[in-house]
């Protein structure tokens, strides 16, 4: 079943800009910064929140402080192909907190996973012991970031 894309307006699209930069804002503020009164505001948030446009608001946290010292990227390459196969790796995946995420892809690689670790013995140890002892995986090639350019950033609106 396709998705159909939700219609948005200037001032829709004014209001995610916003909030993407500040999820904190108030219907007084966000009314303010679109020349709405806040009910107006408000109601535009609660609609775009409830036709899944909006699907919840994060905290930005800094890794480094948190003791996660390394960051890199995946590629993994399965040897085996199939339904069963691809749910058992979806699963594992899942379960593994330093893989904040996971693509599939297209190309050499299956998978691409967005990890974060606390040192480069942890990321040895996701890689050895948890992604290539699953029976799936033939091989993984992994990058790590020497610095990150660019922080995630808002969606184009």
């Amino acid at each position: 079943m396709r998705k159909t894309r939700t219609m948005l307006d200037e001032t829709d699209h004014r209001l995610l800009a916003a909030l993407q930069k500040n999820a904190h804002l108030t219907a007084q503020e966000l009314g303010e910064e679109l020349s709405l009164s806040p009910s107006q505001a408000g109601r535009r948030r609660q609609r775009l929140e409830a036709e899944g446009v909006i699907q919840g608001y994060l905290a930005r946290l800094d890794p480094t402080k948190l003791g996660l010292q390394v960051q890199g990227f995946v590629q993994v390459h399965l040897g085996t192909h199939g339904p069963d196969h691809s749910r058992s790796f979806a699963r594992l995946i899942a379960t593994r907190p330093e893989i904040v995420s996971a693509w599939t892809m297209t190309g050499d690689a299956d998978y691409l996973l967005r990890v974060y670790c606390s040192d480069l013995p942890a990321l040895n140890r996701l890689i050895h012991e948890v992604l290539l002892s699953h029976e799936a995986v033939a091989r993984v090639h992994s990058q790590i970031v020497m610095d990150q350019l660019k922080r995630d950033g808002p969606l184009p609106t």
